[in-house]
């Protein structure tokens, strides 16, 4: 049962990026390099996010109550930023990256910013939803039964759905951010940081509820 939790959890959350990377990326190298540049760019914005939360929590003293509530709350906020400012970083990257290569060989057709969009946000995803559900994924192997102290059975099938709703609002907020980076509208930008606040600030209430 324990395998059977793993592999249809794991085909949940990542099997339509496997099919999006298939059919979409993995015939073009450049299109890879633009993918694995952007999980990249994800993963040094953890980093950043991980030391302000060390930081905060060496301050506050890790102590429990309301001040972990804020502190969580804090953390959220704060990764959320880090994560879009690198998303933008990345824009100017391979908006100066594709200024470079029309300067070098004008005749050689270049991608689109909204294919890098797409592409970007997919490589965004993919890293967010493998560093978020690797461990539950890892757990759902066993030992132990789920729900056996209350807490909700349907843990890791929910788990999995949210990593994949993740991965794919990731892609949509790439084509947002890189759209209203092109034709500056700075509300498009507003609207990406708001909805992935509050995507975050959900994600986390329903952890909370579901692990007591």
């Amino acid at each position: 049962m324990t395998a059977a939790v793993f592999f249809g959890c794991a085909f949940i959350a990542f099997g339509p990026a496997f099919a999006l990377y298939i059919f979409t990326i993995a015939t073009e190298p450049l299109r890879i390099i633009f993918l694995i540049a952007g999980a990249f760019f994800w993963l040094v914005s953890l980093l950043l996010s991980s030391l302000v939360w060390f930081i905060a929590g060496t301050i506050t003293g890790h102590k429990d109550g309301p001040v972990q509530k804020y502190l969580l709350i804090f953390g959220v906020l704060v990764s959320v930023l880090i994560q879009e400012a690198f998303r933008f970083a990345y824009y100017r990257l391979l908006k100066k990256a594709n200024e470079g290569l029309k300067a070098i060989n004008p005749e050689e057709t270049t991608p689109s910013m909204r294919l890098l969009a797409y592409v970007s946000g997919l490589g965004f995803g993919i890293m967010s939803g493998v560093f978020s559900f690797v461990n539950t994924l890892s757990d759902s192997l066993g030992p132990g039964t789920v729900g056996i102290h209350g807490d909700s059975p349907q843990f890791f099938i929910h788990s999995a759905f949210m990593t994949l709703v993740i991965i794919l609002l990731h892609i949509f907020w790439g084509i947002v951010f890189f759209d209203g980076c092109e034709k500056k509208r700075w509300c498009a930008l507003l609207v990406v940081v708001l909805t992935h606040l509050l995507v975050s600030a959900l994600r986390q209430d329903g952890l909370c509820r579901e692990v007591p």
